[in-house]
């Protein structure tokens, strides 16, 4: 009679060559060595990837310098204003009232639509590095799922909401590489109307840019003035 341990001896030793077995870091590995792909769901951090990309990083020198632009133009309409109150202000004394009055309100009329015209352009500003976010998003989820089909999983999903995970299953590094390597700096977006102009070309060598990914509020920096007071 076979002893009952023997029953148990006997299936591993019918196992075939290329059973697979998991190592001490979870990875599955073929008696031959080889290593299977074994994550099903992977996790990745958009965030980071878009931030850290190339594609973001010109992205980042041209609302540098758009912004840079706008805001040197802000102060001269601001400063030009000014100037043109005080004349109002010295002309009073040799106007009618009806007639200052009326210069009054047209000065009114004029600093107001300058202040809609320029933040409309800050406006537009933001809406060009949204658009240059989304325009990243479609170029890189086809490069995303030749990945998932590379490592043999079925969903990715934000690390982000992850509250304690493998790093083996986070792809955000393996996906930077490959969005620079496959994409580089983007193809820049259309510039809003309200910029004017068409997409610069985008520069050889991105230089270091502000940390921040979006388009600062440029209506802060010189208030436009109200006008002089009419009597």
């Amino acid at each position: 009679m076979i002893g009952a341990a023997a029953l148990f001896v006997l299936p591993a030793c019918i196992l075939p060559v290329a059973v697979m077995a998991q190592d001490a870091k979870g990875v599955t590995v073929s008696r031959d060595g080889a290593v299977a792909a074994n994550m099903p769901i992977l996790t990745l951090d958009w965030e980071e990837l878009y931030q850290k990309s190339a594609w973001a990083r010109r992205v980042k020198q041209q609302l540098a310098q758009e912004s840079t632009r706008l805001a040197a133009e802000n102060k001269r309409i601001a400063d030009d204003l000014i100037e043109e109150e005080k004349t109002l202000t010295r002309r009073r004394a040799t106007m009618t009232p009806e007639a200052f009055r009326s210069a009054a309100d047209a000065f009114d009329e004029k600093a107001t639509g300058i202040r809609a015209a320029q933040k409309a352009k800050a406006e537009a500003l933001a809406r060009q590095v949204e658009a240059e976010q989304q325009a990243f998003l479609k170029a890189a989820l086809p490069l995303l799922d030749d990945l998932l089909q590379q490592k043999g999983a079925q969903i990715v999903i934000d690390r982000r909401v992850i509250i304690r995970g493998l790093a083996q299953i986070d792809v955000t590094d393996d996906m930077l590489e490959i969005v620079d390597s496959k994409l580089g700096t983007g193809e820049p977006q259309p510039v809003p109307k309200e910029l004017g102009g068409d997409a610069p070309d985008p520069p050889a060598q991105p230089a270091p840019a502000p940390n921040s990914g979006t388009a600062p509020d440029l209506l802060e920096e010189e208030p436009l003035p109200s006008g002089p007071s009419a009597p």
